[in-house]
């Protein structure tokens, strides 16, 4: 019979993987949507901060992802209490974020992320 314990690190790494940037669908399909309604939420308040807050957001997305997958398998395999969340797991995390950060910021600058309001097929609707 499955213990509590390994149910809720099973919940944890399962929403921590689909946080995480470890498979280009859950990224395409979680993340930068994450990322992209805070930017919009942030950029309705403060419009120059939209590039920065997809950023952020996206930022903040994965590397909660990984802290939950790793917090749900150290659940799920120990008999114990797991490891505290060290120092180099999240040097690695921040490091595998930074290069997906990489590829959003080209998205970025090339216009195929913007606010909301630039988008032409959208702003005449939004006028209205």
């Amino acid at each position: 019979m499955l213990s509590k314990r390994k149910i809720h690190g099973g919940a944890l790494g399962f929403i921590g993987f689909m946080l995480s940037p470890l498979s280009w669908w859950n990224d395409a399909v979680v993340n930068l949507p994450l990322a992209l309604a805070f930017a919009w939420m942030i950029s309705l308040f403060y419009r120059p901060a939209f590039n920065l807050a997809v950023v952020i957001g996206y930022w903040l997305t994965n590397v909660l992802g990984f802290v939950l997958m790793h917090r749900g398998a150290g659940k799920i395999m120990s008999k114990e209490a797991p490891r505290p969340y060290s120092r180099r797991d999240l040097l690695r995390d921040f490091l595998i974020s930074l290069l997906y950060t990489l590829l959003i910021l080209l998205l970025l600058k090339w216009r195929v992320l913007q606010p909301l309001t630039d988008y032409p097929w959208l702003r005449s609707y939004l006028s209205h």
